[in-house]
C-alpha cells in the first residue's frame, strides 16, 4: 500500500470526479491521501472530503502565494480547525520567491503563525519552498530554536545542501513526479542519498504528472508511478519503498489512522 502524502482533491481537474480520481487510485494501490489546503475558503470542503472518506485526511494551511489575502489570520484559526479528528497537517505554508505573488515579510510572518501551531498541536507543518532556500533553512533552524516541532519539504525540488540541513533539523522530504522527469539528474542523485526513515512519496495532484503520464492532469493513483521510479533509483523492491513510505507517513502523521 502506498499514501499520497500531498494531493489537491478539491482543485480543478480533480474535484469535478472527486469520486472516480479515487476510486482509480485506489485500484492502483493507494491506501490513503492527505488532501491539502492552500487558502481558508477551502477549509470546509477539504475536511468535508476527508469526513466522508475513511482513507482521506486533511490539513488547514496557506499557501505563500496567498498570504498577502490571509496576512491577519492568527494561529487560533489555525487551532480551531486543526481539532477536527481528520486534521493531520498545518499548511501547506512556507515561501516562494519564484512568483512573488504575496510580500515576503507577510509570508515569512505567516510561515511563522504555521510553524507555532505546528508546534502547539503536535501536527506536522507542511512546507512548500520555491527559490527560497536560504530564507526557509534560516526560519526553520530559528523556530527549531523556540522548541521542537515535526515538518516535512514537501515536492522537493532543492539542492542536496538544503536537503542536509532539514535533514539534520529533524525534518522529512517529500518526493513527487519531478524525480521522474529527465532534466531532474540532481534531484535524482538527491533521491537515492535520503535516509530510508525520512523518504515520503505524494503527487501534488492535479499539478506534475509524472512519466509516463506527462502532459495528464495528474492524479493520486499516479503516486505508483512515482514510487515505482524512486524504488529503481534506490535498488529496492517496489513493494519495500512502499511499506517504507507508508510507515514513514504514519510516524509522522501521528493523528492518522487506516
Amino acid at each position: 500500500m502506498l499514501i499520497d502524502s500531498h494531493c489537491h482533491l478539491q482543485y480543478k481537474g480533480l474535484v469535478e470526479d472527486q469520486q472516480g480520481v479515487l476510486s482509480r487510485a485506489r485500484e492502483a494501490g493507494i491506501g490513503g491521501f492527505l488532501n491539502i489546503s492552500t487558502r481558508r475558503s477551502e477549509w470546509d470542503a477539504v475536511i468535508a472530503t476527508a469526513a466522508r472518506e475513511p482513507d482521506v485526511w486533511a490539513s488547514v494551511g496557506i499557501h505563500p502565494h496567498e498570504a498577502d489575502k490571509h496576512a491577519d489570520l492568527g494561529a487560533q484559526a489555525l487551532l480551531d480547525a486543526a481539532a477536527h479528528p481528520k486534521v493531520i497537517g498545518i499548511g501547506e505554508t512556507g515561501l516562494d520567491y519564484y512568483y512573488d505573488h504575496s510580500d515576503r515579510t507577510t509570508q515569512a510572518g505567516l510561515f511563522r503563525t504555521h510553524i507555532a501551531v505546528a508546534r502547539e498541536t503536535g501536527l506536522p507543518a507542511i512546507i512548500h519552498t520555491r527559490d527560497a532556500e536560504e530564507d526557509t533553512a534560516r526560519i526553520v533552524a530559528e523556530e527549531m530554536e523556540k522548541g521542537a516541532f515535526p515538518a516535512l519539504i514537501h515536492c522537493f525540488t532543492a539542492s542536496a545542501d538544503f536537503a542536509r540541513q532539514m535533514l539534520d533539523l529533524g525534518l522529512s522530504i517529500s518526493l513527487s513526479g519531478i524525480v521522474t522527469f529527465k532534466n531532474a539528474k540532481d534531484l535524482q542523485a538527491i533521491a537515492q542519498e535520503l535516509p530510508e526513515d525520512r523518504l515520503l512519496v505524494e503527487t501534488d495532484a492535479p499539478f506534475l504528472a509524472p512519466v509516463p503520464h506527462r502532459g495528464a492532469v495528474c492524479e493520486p493513483g499516479f503516486t505508483a508511478d512515482t514510487a515505482r521510479f524512486v524504488a529503481s533509483l534506490r535498488g529496492v523492491e517496489e513493494a519495500m519503498l512502499a511499506d517504507v513510505t507508508t510507515r514513514n507517513f504514519l510516524a509522522l502523521f501521528a493523528k492518522a489512522s487506516l
